[in-house]
């Protein structure tokens, strides 16, 4: 090994489990940052125990990522605690001694995994470490050196060891981004919409599609805008597009309960100024979809977005089911274009279609996809000749259905004259409906039995009493 690499803990937030691979390797992709693992990374467990070839190689992960808590440098681990404190002993003097000066004030911060201690009991882990040569002052806030104790009980709180199954200790190099999820929270932003993207999942898309400053970065179903907040929060140029007229002229009914109509400046553009964006936004365009919009020499680095899925935005493109229709000319001033059903076979190829077309080479598509979870198989997802799939992260809306976060790259250029046969895609709206109105009978069934039984119960319970006078 390298003298000049160290090992670090990479300990993670336990939410969106099934996202922090896809996010960590893309922006190390991004960063181009060497990475070596200590141990083949699990999907489950929290933590990460890798080598780094600096300290600022730590510093640069954690600054995009919001998968991460925080990051150490690792100075012992083990599965035991007589052992973490064995290994610590013999841990190179010289590598600690530099954060051990009289004129260096630090503290020890004891942290535990699926198992709570009381204070007392934290004081009593941090007194078992006297050995260390600690010069300076305790500082509990502030301090110039964190040394961080954690003790991992598993993941399952209903089963938890009495002795931990891992153990760590480090110094701590610095905390993720994850700051980024309060700051620009739905909570408190001005402009949000019925389908507007959580934060966190928001800026995930941002780093599985690489984005950093001077890209210029679009979401063709921008809705309310949230893909584009999160992306300009990383530097890139944003543009959106949306068939919803009233949605991106802020007209619709507010969706918050307290709010009882629209503000006048209400838009896309207020959410980016509240977060001081604005100089990132290049604009938000009225356009269906499914019709040309773009020059073909048109090229962006990354596109984002959650195409909808005909539950709680429909799926519409412009167009007539009205055979040889024409428009006269006295109603063309103020003709409001009729819309027809746009299927999701249709939408994801036109997506990868225009993907293919659109993006810069090794440019990143990032995108949302339904799926019905007993249905699912990596056969069904879409499909394009110019595009690489690369990640395929999980989250599980309810015991039935899930939506899946695509990351394709794209791997060669496009060629106009050989077109990808559209690929059908199970028709996820009909069943999310036709399933919704089974098991919504089946409880009215349910509960007309019941009543049933409660009824016979009542009149059996009568008649016993009418049998006992």
């Amino acid at each position: 090994m390298n003298l000049s690499w160290k090992r670090y803990l990479l300990w993670f937030a336990q939410e969106h489990v099934d996202f922090r691979f896809a996010e960590i390797t893309s922006i190390i992709q991004l960063l181009n940052i060497p990475i070596k693992w200590v141990e083949e990374p699990t999907p489950e467990d929290p933590y990460w125990i890798v080598q780094l070839p600096s300290e600022e190689a730590a510093h640069l992960i954690a600054s995009r990522s919001v998968s991460l808590r925080c990051c150490l440098e690792l100075w012992g681990r083990a599965k035991d605690i007589p052992t973490l404190h064995e290994s610590l002993k013999k841990y190179p003097f010289d590598e600690m001694s530099k954060y051990f000066q009289s004129d260096i004030s630090f503290k020890i911060h004891v942290e535990t995994f699926c198992k709570h201690f009381t204070q007392k009991e934290k004081v009593q882990k941090i007194e078992t470490f006297s050995y260390l040569p600690l010069k300076g002052t305790v500082q509990l806030i502030d301090p110039d050196v964190c040394l961080h104790y954690i003790e991992y009980y598993g993941l399952n709180p209903n089963d938890i060891p009495e002795k931990p199954l891992d153990v760590f200790f480090g110094r701590w190099i610095c905390d993720s981004a994850r700051y980024l999820i309060s700051k620009i929270s739905l909570k408190t932003r001005k402009f949000i919409g019925n389908t507007s993207m959580d934060a966190q999942l928001s800026l995930i898309m941002a780093n599985q599609a690489c984005c950093k400053p001077g890209d210029i970065c679009l979401d063709p179903f921008v809705g309310s805008g949230s893909l584009l907040v999160a992306a300009a929060q990383f530097g890139a140029y944003v543009i959106g597009t949306d068939i919803d007229y009233m949605m991106l002229h802020a007209r619709t009914r507010p969706s918050r309960i307290t709010q009882k109509k629209r503000e006048i400046n209400e838009g896309i553009l207020l959410n980016m100024k509240q977060y001081h964006l604005e100089h990132l936004y290049l604009d938000v365009l009225v356009a269906d979809f499914s019709l040309p919009l773009w020059r073909s020499e048109f090229q962006i680095d990354s596109i984002i977005t959650d195409p909808p899925y005909g539950i709680r935005e429909s799926t519409e493109k412009i167009g007539i089911e009205k055979d040889n229709y024409e428009l006269t000319e006295e109603h063309l001033q103020n003709h409001v274009p009729s819309k027809v059903d746009y299927g999701l076979s249709q939408i994801y190829h036109d997506l990868l279609s225009f993907s293919a077309e659109h993006l810069k080479l090794n440019g990143r598509l990032v995108c949302w996809f339904p799926v019905y979870r007993d249905d699912y198989s990596p056969e069904i997802l879409p499909e394009n000749s110019c595009l690489q799939l690369i990640a395929n992260s999980e989250q599980i809306l309810n015991k039935y259905t899930s939506r899946r976060l695509l990351t394709y790259e794209k791997v060669k250029e496009f060629d106009k004259n050989h077109l990808d046969v559209m690929k059908e895609i199970p028709d996820f709206r009909q069943k999310y409906f036709a399933h919704g109105d089974e098991t919504r009978k089946e409880r009215k069934a349910k509960r007309a039995e019941l009543r049933e039984i409660g009824r016979l119960e009542s009149l059996k319970r009568s008649n016993n009493q009418s049998d006992n006078r």
